[in-house]
């Protein structure tokens, strides 16, 4: 990982699709439920970033692939630390909602 590699923004378009073609994989939403409300991407998960230790009661499979995003790509990269340190295996930061350009439900 070179200087730069910190600052790059993952791309939420290329994630969901990645998404879309991995067998069982789940899509979470961390933000909170006000934020998921106003509009999230279809077939995600809400579980806010401070009730990720919550997850098991939505995924106890530790070996489930999880794509993760929040709005800015912020709360999902911690929420990515956290999941791997509660040893999910195939865990993802996606991004943030914010530079998606698919379709968002209600």
């Amino acid at each position: 990982m070179g200087l730069f590699d910190f600052f790059k923004q993952e791309d939420i378009n290329q994630g969901i699709e990645e998404y879309g073609s991995t067998a069982g994989a789940i899509l979470l939403d961390v933000r909170i439920p006000q934020e998921y409300q106003e509009g999230h991407i279809p077939e995600s998960k809400n579980i806010p970033l401070q009730q990720l230790n919550n997850i098991v009661s939505v995924v106890k499979n530790k070996d489930i692939p999880l794509f993760v995003y929040c709005y800015s790509g912020v709360r999902s990269r911690q929420a990515t630390g956290m999941l791997q340190h509660m040893e999910y295996m195939k865990v993802k930061n996606i991004g943030g909602i914010a530079a998606y350009t698919g379709k968002v439900e209600k």
